[in-house]
């Protein structure tokens, strides 16, 4: 089932994100689903949140990323993960900027300082624990779709002035002005 991604304004993208344990209901069919809407909207990450469920759950497929300027694409190409209550334990190194954008903000791009080394403590869908580091653009997505589940959007990161330049692009989008390839949930006006 491909979900509709919401967009700037809702409500649920600004909340922290709760756990969940191994009896959360539906949470294999989710997955998938969850999975399937990412591919629909052409994203390589998509947190729970972007689907208007307040929950730890991210999906990651790395080998949709087309360059790599930073990276191996080889190695990419196998960062396919499942992110289940997931925290960033350590943030490290010196911040690179990046140019992001996200499936909740269609049609903006923006550059963005990040850490290019993380700490991550996580389960994955069989709620296996786990601690592990990653670094350049594999931690770059993992930092960006974990800001969601903490009520982050990537423009909070942008520069007071772009924030500012960008105020009335966000603006619109939350009034529904705007365009995607893929389903999308406004807020209710």
């Amino acid at each position: 089932m491909i979900y509709p991604i919401y967009v700037y304004g809702m409500p649920v993208l600004r909340k922290v994100a709760q756990e969940i344990d191994k009896d959360y209901e539906g949470l294999e069919q989710l997955i998938a689903d969850m999975f399937e809407t990412m591919y629909h909207g052409d994203g390589i990450g998509l947190a729970a949140p972007q689907i208007g469920k307040s929950i730890r759950l991210i999906t990651i497929d790395g080998s949709r990323i087309e360059t790599d300027e930073e990276g191996d694409p080889e190695e990419l190409r196998d960062f396919k993960m499942v992110i289940i209550n997931g925290h960033i334990i350590e943030e490290d190194g010196e911040p690179w900027e990046f140019n992001e954008g996200c499936l909740s903000i269609p049609l903006v791009r923006e550059d963005v300082k990040r850490e290019p080394e993380i700490l991550l403590r996580y389960q994955d869908e069989n709620f296996k624990q786990y601690e592990e580091r990653f670094d350049g653009v594999k931690a770059r997505v993992i930092q960006h779709e974990m800001d969601h589940l903490n009520g982050v959007l990537f423009t909070d990161r942008v520069s007071p002035l772009r924030k500012r330049l960008l105020k009335n692009k966000l603006k619109a989008i939350s009034k529904g002005q705007t365009e995607a390839t893929y389903k999308i949930r406004f807020p209710k006006r």
